[in-house]
Order: C-alpha cells, then sequence, then structure tokens
C-alpha cells in the first residue's frame, strides 16, 4: 500500500511539529507487518517512533525550516492469513476506556432511547451489536459536506447524513448507551479512496476475556481481510492519520493519495477441479 499526505504552503514556515498515525503494529489479530518506509521530503527532518495510550505506533516529525511544501510518504506491506482468522483480544484490565463515551460519541435522547430498545431486545451481545449496526447503516445517508471531524455523533445523527467517521461514532455511541464495550478503528480497504474507519464491539469470549469483533456500519457488514487496520481508539481525535503545529502567519492546504491493493495471493491447498 502507498499513501501520500502533501501540505502546501504560501511561504516558509518554521519549527513544523507532525504527529503521524499511519504504520500499523507488527501483529494485529490475524494481520502481519511485513515492510513499511517511511519518507519526508524536507532535509534534516527528525523522526521518532514512540506508542501511544492505545498501544498504536506514532511517528513524530520535526522540521525546523521548510519551503512552500512538505511531503510524507508510507509503503507498507501486510500479510493475513485467510484460512487462520484471528481476533484480536483484549485482557479485562484494558476495557474501561472503551466503555466511556467521548465528546465525539456522547449518545442523547435519541439514541439512548434505541439502545434501551436493543438491550431489551437482544439479551445477546452479538446479536445486539448486529442490531446496532443496521440500525445505524439505515439512519445514515453516505456523503461528504455535512459533517467534518469535529462533528459529534449526536450532530451527525440529527444531519441523517456523513462519512465513515460519523457512521462510527453513531455506533459507538449506541453500543455505550448499549452496555456494549466498543472502540474506533482507522484503517483501509483494499481497491478503495481515502482512509475508512469502522468499530470493534468488544465481545465476552469462552476464557472470560474479550474479542474484538468488527463492524462497519458504512457498508452493513462486518469486515473482512480487505480490511487492513492501523490503529485503535476511542474516536476519531484519537487516531487521526496526521496532525500537527507550525509557525507562520498563514494556513496551509493539504492533499492526500492512497493506493491500495493485493500484490500476491498464495493457496495453501490446491483448489478442486
Amino acid at each position: 500500500m502507498y499513501q501520500r499526505f502533501q501540505y502546501h504552503y504560501p511561504g516558509t514556515i518554521r519549527e513544523l511539529r507532525q504527529r503521524l498515525i499511519v504504520i500499523p503494529n507488527d501483529q494485529y489479530g490475524d494481520q502481519r507487518l511485513c515492510a513499511y518506509d517511511l519518507h519526508v521530503s524536507v532535509p534534516g527532518a527528525t523522526t521518532r517512533a514512540e506508542q501511544d495510550v492505545f498501544g498504536n505506533r506514532v511517528f513524530l516529525v520535526y522540521i525546523p525550516e521548510a519551503d512552500s511544501e512538505v511531503t510524507f510518504e508510507m509503503h507498507l506491506v501486510v500479510e493475513r492469513d485467510l484460512d487462520d482468522r484471528v481476533l484480536p483480544q483484549i485482557a479485562p484490565a484494558d476495557i474501561q476506556p472503551y466503555r466511556v463515551a467521548t465528546t465525539l460519541t456522547t449518545p442523547d435522547a435519541t439514541m439512548n432511547s434505541i439502545a434501551a430498545q436493543f438491550i431489551e431486545q437482544y439479551p445477546d451481545s452479538e446479536q445486539r451489536a448486529d442490531a446496532i449496526n443496521t440500525w445505524v447503516y439505515r439512519a445514515m445517508r453516505y456523503g461528504a459536506g455535512a459533517t467534518n471531524v469535529s462533528t459529534t455523533a449526536a450532530q451527525a445523527l440529527a444531519i441523517g447524513q456523513g462519512l465513515c467517521q460519523d457512521y462510527a461514532h453513531i455506533m459507538l455511541a449506541i453500543c455505550h448507551a448499549a452496555a456494549l464495550p466498543a472502540r474506533y478503528i482507522s484503517g483501509h480497504m483494499l481497491g478503495e479512496g481515502g482512509s475508512h474507519a469502522w468499530v470493534e464491539v468488544l465481545l465476552v469470549d469462552q476464557q472470560g476475556g474479550y474479542q474484538a469483533v468488527a463492524f462497519d456500519p458504512t457498508n452493513h457488514r462486518r469486515t473482512t481481510p480487505a480490511y487492513i487496520t492501523v490503529a485503535i481508539g476511542r474516536d476519531y481525535h484519537d487516531v487521526s492519520p496526521t496532525s500537527g503545529s507550525y509557525i507562520a502567519p498563514y494556513a496551509g492546504r493539504l492533499s492526500a493519495s492512497k493506493r491500495a491493493g493485493l500484490t500476491h495471493l498464495e493457496y495453501r491447498w490446491p483448489l478442486a477441479s
């Protein structure tokens, strides 16, 4: 997969500090990172990697000065074993952050009412999560321009239109109100344009821990091996792919592009003739 973020400025900028969450961890469920590369266009840029509180890989880039343009380019290769699907596991001690609503995922009266109905109708947690996924898909219409990354779940639901992060925020708000721990996922779908967002509902497994079951309310389905998970958090603000600050008397302009596709497919057993 290839991804590029390019910032354009009217003139020189100073003290650029950029935060990038664009490369997944080495292992996530049955997803394995095989290789990656991060390139910064400005000579003299310094880059260091760290983990955030959710365990995501975060790159912090510092550029003392740049003229007109800064580009960040990422290449990565991930591998999935389609014959051995493994769901991400979460220890009970790590669940609490995904039970609590954030500013973007606080339920309103409508969501609380819907959640109460789902609790009554679906005592089984997985069936309840499926019902919420369907409800969000039907309640919203996909379209750009009506919302932005700071639009709350309640605002997006009232508008009735939004992008993938709005669908995810609404589903998270209802899940929390319906006593389901859930978290926001940032990543990609093979063959799609920009980054994508979906939801993992954390369901109790047979060992008393939790496993992450992923739902995509934007497309009304469970996720497939064509989904690449980059980062997890409570909402979009936790996992924004790019953010930062700089010193200059003018604003910059961001353009982004991405290519994601299948590069190799290996069959473990011969196909039936």
